[in-house]
């Protein structure tokens, strides 16, 4: 994995985190317990801070970012994601806020300063514009995003199996990342002693004929 510091800051990352060894973590990022960074994701937190909460998984190919301090943005703007969040599959985070309980869809973006309350689902390919809240407890879908209706209580539920799912899958990854690591470091087998050679055959002299 390549975890980066950045000037003075260097990711502080929970013990049973997993992070895929072809994602990056770089600068002021935290990232709490169970949480799981998958291949080629990118988390930078070289201008601003980016916080990720426990049993949060941002999926392959996320890119997860802030906004540097200025006078069109006094501050600068994090990117907050908070506990058994999942963020899909080729995601853009960028300086925005998310809550609890989420399923942000594949390929969607959410841009600067916009809030996603707890136990929301973004359908895939979203865009949530900048300053955007979306409120608690309903189905977001579109470009730009609009409320279609309210989470049932089997969607509801799904949230926190989804987040449940991925602290599983995690375990299982870095399970395997141990044994392969063990056999790695294990001693490799000591060679086995040549055989002998085999004896030459001597040939007993024919006994005299009598005459």
């Amino acid at each position: 994995m390549a975890i980066r510091p950045f000037e003075q800051h260097t990711p502080q990352i929970h013990a049973t985190v997993y992070v895929d060894d072809t994602a990056l973590v770089i600068g002021d990022v935290e990232i709490g317990e169970d949480s799981s960074i998958w291949p080629m994701s990118v988390i930078r937190g070289d201008i601003q801070r980016i916080r990720i909460g426990a049993r949060t998984s941002i999926q392959d190919g996320s890119v997860i970012h802030v906004t540097h301090d200025s006078r069109f943005c006094p501050g600068g703007q994090p990117t907050l994601i908070g506990n058994d969040v999942t963020v899909g599959h080729k995601v853009i985070l960028h300086a925005c806020t998310i809550e609890d309980y989420c399923l942000i869809g594949m390929g969607s973006i959410i841009m600067d300063k916009a809030v996603v309350r707890s136990r929301v689902t973004i359908g895939a390919g979203s865009v949530v514009p900048p300053g955007k809240v979306l409120e608690s407890g309903f189905l977001y879908v579109g470009s730009p995003v609009k409320q279609v209706r309210p989470l049932n209580e089997r969607e509801l539920e799904f949230l926190e199996y989804s987040a449940q799912n991925y602290r599983r899958l995690r375990e299982r990854h870095l399970q395997t990342i141990g044994a392969d690591n063990a056999a790695a470091s294990a001693p490799a087998p000591s060679p086995k002693p040549p055989r002998p050679a085999p004896k030459a055959r001597t040939r007993r002299p024919a006994p005299p004929k009598r005459g």
